[in-house]
């Protein structure tokens, strides 16, 4: 397997969470299109096997740009086909062009059925905004949603949320992402935490929400397969599953990151300098970093472990032509022993508590 990622950073404002490569400027997205499509022909010749559009907002694109985009990837074929879209940004026009084009997943960000929340983390659309757009792309035709919503957002109680995620359920969507708020360095969340602003709830709390959002899923026929991501059976993001799964993939535009040929690299962040540089040079690839053998042995495990059915040892062995327990023997007896992890058949996997304490696990396996 091996997927394309598509990089779109343009947002009509910024998220008050959010520390993903994004800007406000949409003066210049005629520009950076113009790149981003000679940037993607380089690549022309590869078989992608999914291909993901996020951001930013993909969906702020314009029709035109949204089209001359759509044109340079339509003889990829991938298998899955994602985008990523912002209520507030879509329209049926815009809907009916990405059908056209053979994009078979929507993933929309919700993130709340609570207008005054999504006022209050920075959202630019409501409920009944993002309601309008989901049945859009149902009457459409669209087979393959995933719904991204929110828990932990300040103001927000454990029964306020749960109210909120069997909502979505009633949708019957054939994903769900369900993502703990996390405070992340140069966003407003970060200098209002600091200051002491933001009403959260505390660990406990939010591990017994975690345990909920898992029984009311399975509850509805939603099985866990990472952790923080469900979906009906066969309904598994392909492409996301690359990463967790030590796949190769490239990334495309301001910022992306690729792993490709056992090198690891991005591109320059800065969407202006991005540009230059697609225009001189053909390329604004950075930080080309050859993986070792003790650094891809780490991540494997930490990404593996992510899945609900973590590694398995005859592939792990497979693959390094080394046993796990000949490197790792004396952290995995003790995560065994502490109930962080467990034996399945040939697979070491977290265990409930060890996906609640999934950091604590992972930094037993950096070398």
């Amino acid at each position: 397997m091996r997927g394309l990622y598509i990089h779109i950073p343009f947002c009509k404002s910024k998220c008050y969470y959010c520390d993903f490569n994004s800007i406000i400027d949409n003066a210049i997205q005629d520009e950076y299109i113009k790149a981003l499509i000679q940037e993607i022909e380089l690549y022309k010749e590869i078989k992608f096997d999914t291909i993901f559009i996020g951001g930013g907002t993909p969906t702020i694109l314009s029709i035109n740009n949204l089209k001359k985009l759509l044109l340079t990837i339509k003889n990829f074929y991938p298998k899955e086909f994602t985008i990523e879209c912002n209520p507030g940004t879509l329209s049926q026009e815009k809907l009916k062009l990405l059908k056209e084009f053979g994009i078979n997943r929507l993933s929309i960000g919700l993130q709340s059925i609570d207008n005054n929340i999504l006022k209050s983390i920075g959202r630019i659309h409501t409920f009944e905004e993002f309601l309008q757009n989901y049945y859009w792309a149902r009457q459409l035709g669209f087979k393959n949603i995933n719904i991204d919503i929110m828990y932990n957002l300040p103001n927000q109680s454990a029964k306020e949320f749960m109210n909120g995620l069997q909502t979505v359920l009633e949708l019957k969507p054939e994903h769900i992402s369900c993502y703990s708020l996390i405070i992340e360095e140069e966003t407003k969340f970060w200098e209002l935490y600091n200051q002491n602003k933001l009403n959260l709830l505390d660990e406990d709390e939010e591990r017994y929400i975690y345990k909920k959002i898992n029984q009311l899923l399975n509850k509805y026929g939603y099985y866990q397969y990472e952790i923080s991501n469900y979906a009906k059976e066969g309904y598994e993001c392909k492409h996301n599953i690359i990463y967790w799964t030590d796949e190769e993939y490239i990334g495309v535009g301001a910022g992306a990151h690729s792993y490709f040929d056992n090198k690891r690299f991005n591109n320059t962040a800065d969407v202006r300098e991005y540009i230059k540089n697609i225009n001189c040079t053909k390329t604004a690839r950075e930080n080309i970093e050859q993986i070792d053998e003790a650094t891809h042995i780490s991540e494997y495990i930490i990404l593996g472990l992510r899945m609900n059915k973590g590694i398995s040892v005859l592939e792990f062995k497979n693959k390094f032509k080394i046993d796990i327990n000949d490197i790792f023997k004396k952290e995995i007896d003790k995560l065994l022993l502490e109930g962080l992890i467990e034996k399945k058949g040939e697979n070491i996997r977290l265990t409930e508590k060890g996906r609640d304490l999934s950091n604590l696990v992972f930094v037993n396996f950096l070398k």
